[in-house]
């Protein structure tokens, strides 16, 4: 059984872990930065940690009727995070941008669902993954775009 102590400490947890993946997007001036990655991974693990407490509580009081799925609740988050990254995602002449921010969004949930779950090591594991990914793309980017000095007439 968690205390709401616990269940404070996950949400904090997945703020933080939020807005470390949030500022690279903000400082790449992406649609997405620090405080939606922090307010989406927060708010996953604060339905996560409502959901486990509220489960546990009933269980307590012996209550068969009333039982609380927490499967559906990361569901309805995986849906939720849906409607805000197809938000991010903008296609223009033949051009489609928005698509690393809308999958930043979606696996900061993921973090923060686990987070909320008590899952430490998957949780901050991952978003140090994400932060990898993002700092080798970012190197990838900028040795693609600097131009070949080898084969420059200047």
């Amino acid at each position: 059984m968690i205390s709401e102590w616990d269940a404070l400490g996950r949400i904090v947890v997945a703020l933080v872990l939020g807005g470390l993946i949030g500022f690279d997007r903000e400082v790449r001036n992406k649609p997405a930065g620090v405080r939606t990655h922090m307010l989406v991974a927060a708010g996953a693990a604060l339905f996560i940690v409502v959901a486990v407490l509220l489960s546990e509580g009933l269980e307590t009081l012996g209550t068969e009727a009333a039982r609380i799925d927490v499967s559906r609740i990361a569901a309805g988050i995986v849906a939720g995070v849906g409607f805000l990254g197809a938000g991010t995602i903008i296609t223009r002449h033949d051009r489609v941008s928005g698509l690393t921010t809308a999958a930043g969004l979606w696996i900061t949930a993921a973090i923060g669902t686990a987070i909320g779950f008590g899952m430490w090591i998957i949780g901050i594991g991952s978003a140090v993954a994400v932060l990898i990914v993002y700092a080798m793309s970012l190197a990838a980017e900028r040795r693609i775009a600097r131009p070949d000095d080898e084969g420059s007439d200047t």
